[in-house]
Parts: structure tokens; C-alpha cells; sequence
């Protein structure tokens, strides 16, 4: 992990930077709280560390994210899942679309997931990602598939999100949609919902 910050560190030169302190809760009763670190930044690149809090499950994700000012992205990250074992992940995000009042992004990301509290169940992988698109950082929907070939299933969902809140060190953000489940054996369709808080401050 030292050894990837200090090779992509050595891309980057710069002293200003932006880092975020979030917070989300759904209408299944789950939360998180997060925060994205600046480690270093250039002029049009910031890496940083990340960190999520899941509850009620308890998951604890950290990692590392490479910004670039186009929109463009990158990421590993690895969450301890208590129950279950351990995941892998990494993700990519590709700007298409950046002016003033379009933002088009196509993200991909792919998981490895190791139970290893259960013994003899093997590794497996799951694959994903989503079309987010936002008009003037205020209104915008995600449509987002994963496929997880073990399990033979896989998951899509629709989700509109709105800005009611935002300032240069606030937003505040509310999302609703429908989700859906499918495997040999059963499909489910289910509405969810949420908010956002997130906080963003400046590290010199």
C-alpha cells in the first residue's frame, strides 16, 4: 500500500487540495459516514485516502482514489465485513461529459470477495457499473447494474437524485428509486431511498 502512494505520488506535484466528510442514510435503516483525505495534489490530479463506516453491518472500507480534473478516476479500496470476511475493489470513472450545466460519467468496478467465515466456500467475483448523469449539479438519475456469476445473480437499479441544499463547504442531497434482484430461484423488486450530507474542506 506505501509502495502504490509513493509511485503515484511522484505523478503529482501541487499544495492545494479539497477533501469531504460524508454522511447517508436510507429508508432501510442504514447509514454511513465517510471521508476522502488529500495526500497530495497537483494541478489537475489529487490523490487521496478514503474511509467508509457501514451500520448496521459494521463494514469498515479504506483505500485509495486518484482524481483528475476532466472527471476521470481511479480506486482500490478493501472492506472488512464482519460475519462474512473480506472484499477487494477496484473501480474506475471515465468523464464524458464536463461543461457547465452537463456532467455525464461511466464508472465500472470489479469485486473479489473472500468469506472466510465460512470455511471451504470458495473466493468469487462480482462485476458492475452505472451511467450518472447530473444537469447543473442540482438535478440527475443513475442507472446502475453488478453481476455475481456465483451466485448467478444480478442486481439493477434506477435512482433519481436531487440537490436541495449547496454552498462551497456544504450539499446536502436526497435520492429515490427501484431496485431489482434476479436468480434462478426468485426476483424482487423493491423502492429505496436516502440523503446525503457531505462537507468538503481545503488542506494545504
Amino acid at each position: 500500500m506505501l509502495s502504490l502512494v509513493f509511485a503515484l505520488g511522484c505523478l503529482l506535484v501541487g499544495v492545494n487540495s479539497q477533501g469531504t466528510i460524508s454522511m447517508g442514510v436510507n429508508s432501510d435503516g442504514s447509514s454511513s459516514f465517510g471521508a476522502k483525505l488529500p495526500l497530495v495534489t497537483g494541478s489537475r490530479n489529487q490523490l487521496s485516502a478514503i474511509g467508509q463506516i457501514a451500520q448496521p453491518s459494521g463494514a469498515i472500507t479504506k483505500g485509495l482514489a486518484l482524481d483528475n480534473a476532466a472527471g476521470h478516476g481511479l480506486s482500490v479500496s478493501h472492506t472488512s465485513l464482519p460475519g462474512f470476511g473480506s472484499q477487494l475493489t477496484g473501480a474506475g470513472r471515465l468523464g464524458l461529459v464536463h461543461s457547465g450545466n452537463h456532467q455525464l460519467d461511466v464508472n465500472a468496478f470489479a469485486t473479489r470477495n473472500m468469506p472466510t467465515k465460512f470455511p471451504g466456500a470458495p473466493n468469487f467475483n462480482t462485476v458492475g457499473g452505472n451511467l450518472d448523469y447530473m444537469f447543473k449539479n442540482r438535478v440527475g438519475a443513475t442507472l446502475s447494474a453488478s453481476h455475481t456469476p456465483f451466485l448467478q445473480r444480478t442486481d439493477y437499479s434506477a435512482m433519481g437524485k436531487l440537490n436541495l441544499f449547496q454552498s462551497p463547504s456544504t450539499r446536502f442531497d436526497v435520492n429515490a428509486g427501484l431496485q431489482r434482484s434476479i436468480t434462478p430461484q426468485f426476483s424482487q423488486t423493491q423502492p429505496f431511498g436516502g440523503f446525503s450530507l457531505t462537507k468538503f474542506f481545503k488542506r494545504r
